[in-house]
């Protein structure tokens, strides 16, 4: 079957589309499959949606019309970016998976008109979606995982484990979008042994500061930072964050480190030249993985080797460089998805491909030990065309 996946993460930068091809292989267990990309492409949000999708996010005050009006326009530009592909590539999808652009993401339960609830929202119209492509969509992935008691994410770490998991050599998958997100998965493991979470800020925060001090959406290749020096009073104060001390599971959004994040640390900044700045948040990424993967991962033991990079934190070269100074110590050698055969920056569109193709087959795709969740679930929502 060949499946679309579409993505846009927290960074609202675009929308990421790939054509896979999925099958089950003959015998074994329901999340024995055989993966293989057929093509992938990115498109940008067009300004003036991107600059409306960031303001709405964990906004205090908004138009409920317009918030309807984006939900249905991002699902007419999901629907474009999935034929765009189609034509470019020559290949026609008969499903199609998409995440839609997250507007707000409490994985933790808070008290609401006297009840405690988790809450999430992950907005674009999946039945617009499936009308314009004339298949059926699968939208709205994390209420299911969250219903059965888990924080909602992450979901790619199911992809992860098929991809990655091996018998003599543990691996960590670090996926670094808007949000930075690992899975840890040891030597031999089971799904059920497979260890996920939220590290901490991925390219948000770098991203913030460079558009507000350079006006730019972000630092290509990590050329600012790197004529900066790093604020170390700075980063350690804001590493006291206590988010980076939560046990996992969990999860985090532009609630953790979005603009009242990003305003607190311009005000720890205040009078440093700008490069320094951005130096000191592509700091803050590469240390805030550097110690989760040390407190909650290894925890003195050594059975893991590869450190697998994603997302497009990847193409950063002074943050990648960063993190190899910084993970050096633990033994963990860096490694691109692109050596496993899957681009890094097609590594979550295909995530919600198989997401949606385990739903189409009635088949859970959650991994409880890394959600939280009492069982498996069956996640998303399907529109027919």
């Amino acid at each position: 079957m060949i499946v679309a996946g579409v993505m846009s993460g927290t960074s609202a930068d675009g929308v990421d589309v790939a054509l896979v091809r999925i099958d089950h292989r003959p015998g074994g267990v329901s999340h024995n499959l055989r993966i293989k990309l057929l093509a992938h492409a990115g498109y940008p949000y067009p300004k003036k949606v991107r600059a409306f999708a960031l303001s709405v996010m964990n906004a205090r005050r908004v138009s409920v019309a317009d918030l309807a009006r984006l939900n249905f326009l991002l699902g007419e530009l999901y629907a474009e970016a999935v034929l765009s592909t189609e034509k470019r590539f020559r290949i026609k999808a008969q499903l199609v998976g998409c995440h839609g652009q997250t507007l707000y993401h409490q994985g933790d339960r808070a008290e609401f008109l006297g009840r405690k609830l988790a809450v999430t929202w992950q907005t674009g119209e999946g039945a617009i979606v499936a009308r314009r492509l004339g298949i059926p969509a699968v939208s709205d992935f994390r209420p299911a995982d969250m219903a059965a008691g888990g924080k909602g994410a992450p979901l790619v770490p199911f992809l992860d484990f098929l991809l990655y998991c091996d018998s003599r050599v543990g691996r960590i998958a670090q996926n670094i979008g808007g949000i930075a997100n690992l899975t840890a998965i040891p030597p031999g493991a089971s799904l059920q042994q497979v260890t996920a979470f939220d590290t901490g800020p991925g390219n948000m925060v770098i991203d913030a500061v460079t558009e507000r001090l350079f006006h730019r959406p972000y630092d290509r290749d990590g050329k600012i930072a790197a004529g900066g020096v790093v604020l170390d009073e700075v980063l350690n104060k804001m590493l006291r964050s206590p988010f980076f001390r939560r046990k996992p599971p969990k999860t985090a959004g532009r609630e953790e480190f979005g603009r009242e994040f990003v305003n607190d640390f311009m005000r720890q900044c205040q009078g440093a030249k700008p490069a320094d700045i951005v130096a000191t948040a592509t700091a803050l990424t590469a240390r805030s993985i550097r110690d989760a993967v040390r407190q909650f991962v290894l925890g003195g033991k050594d059975d893991y080797a590869d450190f697998i990079v994603s997302g497009g934190g990847a193409r950063n070269a002074t943050l990648m460089a960063r993190l190899g100074t910084e993970l050096g110590p633990l033994g963990l050698r860096i490694r691109s998805s692109d050596e496993f055969g899957l681009p890094s920056e097609a590594k979550e569109a295909v995530a919600f491909a198989v997401l949606a193709y385990q739903t189409w087959n009635h088949l859970p795709a959650n991994v409880p030990s890394a959600t939280g969740a009492r069982r498996p679930a069956i996640l998303g929502k399907i529109s027919y065309a």
